[in-house]
């Protein structure tokens, strides 16, 4: 359906419908300003769009991209409030202290023993699992990448796990 020099574009009818439109965000967001905002946007998502839109009800078609961009703002907002966090006082957060110098030092001497251990291992042995633990690829992955079984792969992180896991010991001394 194309439209004629006669027929109101999508902008036209927008603007003319424009407090009703709001109304509809407003029942969706629950507030004039978010409201106000997704109007905006859908206005503009309207205007600016990619490409001439045609409509066979464009009044319809202006209430749906305001309905739409009001609920994902619903769940976005929803997705933001649950990762959000008002209970933690910022002043009272205790800072790690500083490491002891007898502490730096025995935790360089447990990575220089991980990283001779590491050397000690076979080269596929070494390389699942730094591509494992340290790039944070899938047994799958590496299993391809090795050119391997995904059991192999497995067994070769157990095993540069189980000799790492003898350095542990040296954490544990005072």
């Amino acid at each position: 359906m194309s439209s004629s020099p006669s027929e109101p574009s999508l902008e036209d009818i927008f603007i003319v419908n424009r407090t009703q439109l709001w109304r509809i965000a407003r029942k969706i967001v629950r507030t004039a300003d978010l409201a106000d905002d997704v109007t905006q946007d859908a206005y503009l998502k309207i205007v600016d769009g990619p490409c001439e839109r045609q409509a066979e009800r464009p009044f319809s078609y202006c209430c749906q991209v305001v309905r739409n961009l009001a609920l994902d703002y619903c769940r976005r907002h929803t997705v933001e409030c649950a990762y959000r966090s008002f209970d933690v006082d910022v002043e009272g957060v205790e800072v790690p202290c500083v490491a002891s110098p007898d502490r730096t030092l025995r935790e360089h001497r447990v990575l220089a023993a991980i990283d001779k251990t590491l050397a000690g291992l076979p080269t596929r042995t070494r390389q699942a699992f730094e591509l494992y633990r340290l790039e944070g690829l899938t047994q799958r992955d590496i299993a391809k990448r090795l050119g391997c079984s995904l059991g192999l792969v497995n067994g070769m992180i157990a095993e540069a796990a189980k000799a790492i896991g003898q350095c542990r010991h040296l954490l544990d001394s005072d």
